[in-house]
């Protein structure tokens, strides 16, 4: 029972990702929701990857990300940039490169060459 239940979950998951419609606007705007937060998770990578310690990191990245969360036309990305601790470990190239979509994206023919899509 329990393969066949299996069988069948990843037949729908297929045809889920088959039938995908992305709409690339809208996956943009929702990307930049909140100042552009969504690019944390690189910036923090990036810090640590530097020789930042991770809890500093971390506590730099929080602040920033919290402080631009709530707030309207928020900029999560301005923040990182004008933060004194985060330009002392990375590059304005560097930076940039952390708000790039590309990372999120980079693995996505793999994914779809395993499902066979």
């Amino acid at each position: 029972d329990a393969f066949i239940l299996t069988h069948f979950m990843l037949n729908e998951t297929t045809d889920l990702v088959k039938n995908l419609l992305v709409h690339t606007q809208n996956m943009t705007r929702n990307m930049n929701l909140y100042g552009g937060v969504v690019f944390s998770q690189r910036v923090l990578l990036a810090l640590v990857g530097k020789g930042m310690k991770r809890e500093e990191a971390y506590a730099i990245v929080q602040t920033c990300a919290m402080s631009e969360w709530n707030v309207e036309g928020g900029n999560f990305r301005a923040r990182i940039e004008e933060h004194p601790q985060v330009q002392s470990v990375l590059s304005a190239a560097e930076i940039a490169d952390c708000f790039e979509a590309k990372h999120h994206l980079k693995n996505l023919d793999q994914v779809y060459q395993r499902l066979g899509i």
